[in-house]
């Protein structure tokens, strides 16, 4: 009689951890997806500092000139 019981218990138990897992994931995904609309909405565009796009201006700087490495067959 314990055994079904058990089991029972335990699938419970398992229902319970899944759902919550799937809960957060799907919160984390809305998340996701309101920073992609704020992004494409422009609504990060205001926020941005001179020091940060000097600091983007920089690494796509480096991303050439790795790419540029790349093309003529030297590491970098």
């Amino acid at each position: 009689m314990t055994e079904p019981l058990t089991m029972l218990a335990v699938a419970g138990f398992a229902l319970a951890g899944l759902s919550i897992a799937l809960l957060a994931t799907l919160r984390g995904w809305q998340g996701w997806l309101d920073l992609k609309r704020m992004e494409l909405s422009g609504g990060g565009q205001a926020t941005r500092s001179p020091a940060f796009e000097r600091i983007e201006i920089a690494d796509l700087k480096e991303r050439i000139r790795k790419l540029e490495s790349i093309a003529a067959c030297v590491d970098p």
